[in-house]
């Protein structure tokens, strides 16, 4: 039972979107950062959009995600995101191991948080975007 898993503090983990620049323009990706110095085991993340738009109720499907290992002060790329969900909610259910202890957070980008009037540069990605710790 969920209940009987002891689920300790995140510390040194960072959800990043942000705008990259390629041959056929701008596009938006989701970033997870790890900055802690040890690595990450067996990432399992969930991804997904909810919110009201224009007085009717919006929900994208869920993604999910797994990744093996994340290296110690690294980061990895999750997934590419359309700027026309940034009017919802986008929820990323991040869980993971160090060593046999399990971590488990929810980062969540609110509705209209997404702005370019909002971003700062990431100096871990080397990009500018919308940070969440």
């Amino acid at each position: 039972m969920k209940k009987d898993i002891k689920f300790h503090p995140v510390t040194g983990v960072k959800m990043a979107i942000v705008k990259e620049e390629t041959e056929k323009g701008e596009s938006w990706a989701v970033y997870l950062i790890n900055n802690n110095l040890i690595e990450l085991e067996t990432l399992m993340i969930t991804a997904k959009g909810y919110g009201t738009v224009s007085g009717e109720v919006k929900k994208t499907s869920i993604l999910r995600h797994v990744i093996a290992k994340l290296e110690a002060t690294s980061f990895v790329r999750i997934e590419a995101i359309d700027p026309a969900l940034f009017v919802l909610n986008n929820e990323f259910w991040v869980s993971y191991y160090i060593l046999d202890q399990i971590f488990d957070k929810k980062f969540i980008f609110v509705a209209g948080s997404v702005q370019d009037k909002h971003m700062t540069y990431i100096p871990e990605l080397d990009m500018h975007g919308i940070l969440h710790t």
